[in-house]
């Protein structure tokens, strides 16, 4: 049995419930990817088995109940005691500290705005709501910021899935383009960053 099968198997299963448990485990456990979990989400509710909306609903829900709890993490580790555990501990999860870093450092350098663009990067995703913990982010902006990816991504993923189950090729190019736009999106966000950075020097 293939992963999107194992995946399958559980939402017959599970439910909706499935859904949310592999969502979470999806931000904690980045070989566990969302972008197989909800497009196979999709593909069950396109069955007749479940609803796209509750589909989307269970999803979003297991992954803010994910980065909720990491965010608590970092609220309570510095960032050498979070590398070292990593470097230590991360081979199990499958986590790298140069993730780790990664995220550490676009938190540092684009400021709360990433965790919008973040949750809908994969490796990023699973460990920008670290970062966000150990900078005290203000929680209710925190799950604002995270709501808003985490719903986007969900609700795309799951309607790719929901359309375009049956159509594997067209699936898979449709989800490879996703990753060239969420680059563009990257690159517009570090210019825009720049612009006001160097602007305001500027006037000053």
């Amino acid at each position: 049995m293939n992963l999107d099968e194992w995946v399958i198997a559980i939402m017959e299963q599970l439910g909706y419930a499935g859904i949310a448990l592999l969502m979470f485990l999806d931000n904690v456990f980045p070989p566990l990817p969302s972008e197989i979990i909800m497009p196979s989400a999709g593909f069950v509710a396109a069955r007749g088995e479940l609803t796209l909306t509750g589909v989307i609903i269970a999803g979003s829900i297991g992954s803010l109940i994910a980065a909720a709890v990491l965010y608590g993490l970092g609220r309570r580790i510095s960032q050498s005691t979070l590398l070292n555990l990593t470097a230590r501990y991360g081979k199990y999860l499958m986590v790298k500290p140069q993730d780790v870093k990664k995220a550490l450092d676009w938190f540092e350098h684009y400021g709360h705005r990433v965790v919008f663009i973040g949750r809908m990067v994969p490796a990023v995703r699973s460990l920008i709501s670290i970062p966000a913990g150990m900078s005290h982010m203000p929680f209710w902006k925190f799950m604002f910021y995270s709501s808003l990816g985490t719903i986007i991504w969900t609700t795309f993923l799951a309607c790719v899935g929901f359309y375009f189950g049956e159509n594997l090729e067209k699936m898979d190019q449709i989800l490879s383009q996703s990753g060239n736009i969420i680059l563009v999106l990257l690159l517009l966000s570090f210019c825009i960053y720049l612009l006001r950075k160097y602007g305001k020097k500027s006037k000053i």
